[in-house]
């Protein structure tokens, strides 16, 4: 049975209702968020706005209404930002081949030999508004990431326009979701507001009845407690909301500003603060890449690797010069045999003429031989041995011409001298 592509996802993502809905691995941690957002409301619907309804008879439904209303906007919001695809780029199946290179490195085991090396750029720069941007290579999802995109490690996946990993909503902040992240975070902050005014403005509807505030609070304790609990989240989701306000006019991520901080690097996104208000709420929002719910397809063949074509120069390079440590090696090795070869005719013939046997002369001995006992031809013959093989092919020896003509000359001189002295 074929799968869904939820089904071999290979992130850390979580999901439901066959894949339509997409969370982060740490998706628990919203079950903590809603309840910092639904118990105050419900304890400020039931105890602090049911009672203003008796003090402002013209407007005391409506603050309800609206409490109400508004805490629904802020869990759409919530929803959308954790629930949804924010901009995953989906992993390839094997590198990209064209980006593949072959070039010829060095190797010392070789002793000197070129052998083909596989080169793979891990940075290419690209140009964004007139300024140069280095995009990586990810070697999980084996794709250049595009630019201003990054890897979470969380999600353990490459998102476009990362911002950040948001550990309350449990979902990374991209591309796809940034615009209602910053809706949802502004509208906790303005839920606090009004959370926090309302409370405030009941404990003054009690002063005015007690004569005292201590009084009042004693009369509406939850009142404090909202006004305490709503003053301090305000120092978190309004510092975030002012931060944040910071980087739409800028044109920055989180990840972007904390990168060029330390790297001092140029924006090459800022279009102006007008401009990129107008990018981040009102460009229509890019469909996703992935379609969780559909069936999983197979990828077709991969086409071979590209292989080198190697030409004649360079085969001929490699001959003549590549091997040519290789190929004197060898020569060494065939003059130290023929080397070894005449001191052990010599030591026959010495050994010879010592019994007194005049049946094989020495002479005769080195004609046969073709080789001399002076040191110094011997050394001439092994040197032009040595540059004999420089012109063999594909392993075959072939005997330089001056090796040959001296071979032959040695052989003429010894067998003129055994008949001088045979005739004498």
């Amino acid at each position: 049975m074929a799968k869904r592509v939820y089904q071999v996802w290979k992130g850390s993502n979580k999901f439901l209702f066959g894949g339509r809905l997409i969370f982060g691995p740490d998706a628990k941690s919203l079950v903590v968020t809603l309840l910092l957002i639904l118990v105050p409301v419900i304890l400020f619907c039931t105890l602090v706005a049911r009672k203003l309804i008796d003090e402002i008879p013209d407007g005391g439904f409506a603050i309800l209404v609206v409490a109400i209303v508004f805490t629904i906007h802020v869990l759409v919001l919530l929803l959308c930002t954790s629930a949804r695809d924010p901009g995953i780029i989906p992993r390839n199946s094997h590198p990209p081949e064209e980006e593949f290179c072959y070039e010829s490195s060095a190797s010392a085991e070789a002793g000197g030999r070129q052998t083909p090396s596989l080169q793979f750029p891990r940075i290419k720069e690209v140009t964004v508004n007139g300024y140069p941007v280095r995009v990586k290579y990810c070697d999980t999802c084996m794709l250049y990431r595009p630019p201003r995109c990054s890897h979470c490690s969380i999600c353990n996946n490459c998102v476009e326009r990362f911002d950040h990993h948001c550990p309350w909503v449990g979902q990374c902040i991209g591309m796809r979701n940034y615009r209602y992240f910053f809706l949802f975070v502004s509208s906790s902050t303005i839920l606090c507001i009004f959370v926090f005014a309302m409370s405030a403005l009941h404990i003054k509807f009690l002063f005015d009845d007690k004569g005292t505030v201590w009084k009042a609070m004693r009369e509406s304790p939850i009142s404090v407690v909202l006004m305490a609990y709503c003053f301090i989240s305000l120092w978190f989701v309004g510092g975030l909301s002012g931060f944040h306000l910071y980087l739409i006019g800028t044109n920055q991520t989180t990840y972007e500003n904390f990168r060029s901080r330390a790297d001092n690097r140029t924006n090459a996104y800022d279009l102006g603060c007008l401009k990129n208000f107008l990018e981040v709420f009102c460009t229509k929002i890019k469909p996703s890449r992935n379609d969780f719910h559909a069936y999983v397809r197979e990828d077709p063949p991969r086409p071979p690797p590209p292989r080198m074509v190697r030409t004649v120069e360079e085969e001929e390079a490699d001959d003549n010069g590549g091997d040519r440590r290789a190929k004197v090696e060898d020569d060494l090795e065939i003059g130290d045999d023929i080397l070894k070869i005449s001191q052990r005719r010599n030591f026959e013939v010495e050994e010879i003429r010592s019994r007194g046997s005049e049946s094989l002369p020495r002479n005769s001995s080195e004609a046969e031989l073709g080789l001399s006992s002076d040191p110094q031809q011997l050394a001439g013959i092994r040197s032009e041995t040595r540059h004999s093989s420089w012109g063999r092919r594909s392993g075959n020896l072939e005997i330089s011409p001056e090796v040959l003509v001296g071979n032959s000359t040695v052989t003429e001189n010894r067998n003129h001298n055994t008949r001088k002295e045979e005739h004498q």
